[in-house]
């Protein structure tokens, strides 16, 4: 197999093509984009945030680089790397960006999944920068950028697959960068996922929403696939690191935070929607 970085990104100011001039990235109108040492770089303008430091604190990377590398969603990496390469020829040359890539598992996941004659150019990108930080240590190979998927830096038609993993689809960007053909990949919590963690940090908890999801427009439904399985949390630091990188860290009360973690060892169902869409418009 062969990994490499996507290399063909945009200008996040003016649309227009960046070239790679050593450490710098450089489009036609003299905007210039310097490659951190660590070797990924910062596309996301400041105009564009909404906040000095959006999206996951560092802390908030770390608890989920703790969690992740102790194999607890090893079962789900897995699905979405057979979901993502599923369907493509054996010697495929294959453009793929995660969109909201974390700290880079899930690439890190595909790229050991592809086959002998894959040829994977890998695009991570998450608008926290100590979330991809952590993913240009861990791994050089693919490009990893901070931006957002509300605009993503790269030109129209250029991947052929797109992963979302439990993150913030934005559907006419993600139209937009695809090929006719590629395939973009969601993954989203099922209505038993981490049931039991939820039950003792809400009162009550709301009804599973059973509506069937509609595809977005230039959409086709390709296939939709659950992965269920039993996970043991061990110890304290598990359950807080689990906490730490979903939504109901905020979402719960300081009580509901409480009775969590007075536990030493919690046994939680996992329960994540695969869904593949093709893009046909």
């Amino acid at each position: 197999m062969k990994i490499s970085g996507f290399d063909s990104l945009v200008c996040p100011l003016d649309g227009d093509p960046l070239q790679r001039d050593g450490a710098t990235w450089r489009c036609p109108a003299g905007h210039s984009f310097d490659v951190a040492r660590q070797g990924y770089v910062h596309l996301l303008p400041v105009q564009n945030k909404r906040s000095r430091d959006p999206g996951d604190s560092r802390e908030m990377v770390a608890a989920r680089a703790r969690f992740l590398e102790a194999g607890f969603y090893q079962p789900l990496a897995a699905a979405v790397a057979r979901a993502a390469l599923a369907d493509l020829p054996a010697d495929a040359s294959v453009s793929c960006l995660d969109a909201g890539c974390g700290e880079g598992y899930y690439l890190r996941q595909l790229a050991a999944a592809a086959g002998f004659g894959h040829s994977l150019a890998l695009l991570g990108l998450d608008i926290s920068k100590w979330a991809v930080l952590a993913a240009a240590r861990a791994d050089s190979r693919p490009c990893w950028v901070v931006g957002s998927n509300a605009r993503l830096p790269v030109p129209a038609q250029s991947l052929d697959r797109v992963l979302c993993l439990f993150g913030f689809p934005v559907y006419p960007e993600f139209a937009r960068v695809l090929k006719r053909g590629g395939e973009l990949l969601l993954a989203d919590p099922g209505p038993s996922h981490l049931r039991e963690m939820r039950e003792l940090i809400y009162p009550t908890l709301k009804p599973a929403d059973n509506d069937a999801a509609v595809a977005p427009e230039g959409f086709t439904p390709v296939a939709v696939d659950t992965v269920t399985y039993p996970m043991l949390l061990g110890d304290n630091q598990a359950i807080a690191d689990l906490l730490a990188m979903t939504p109901h860290l905020y979402r719960a009360s300081a009580a509901g935070r409480e009775r969590l973690l007075a536990h030493s060892r919690l046994a939680v169902t996992v329960d994540v929607r695969l869904t593949r869409l093709r893009y046909m418009a």
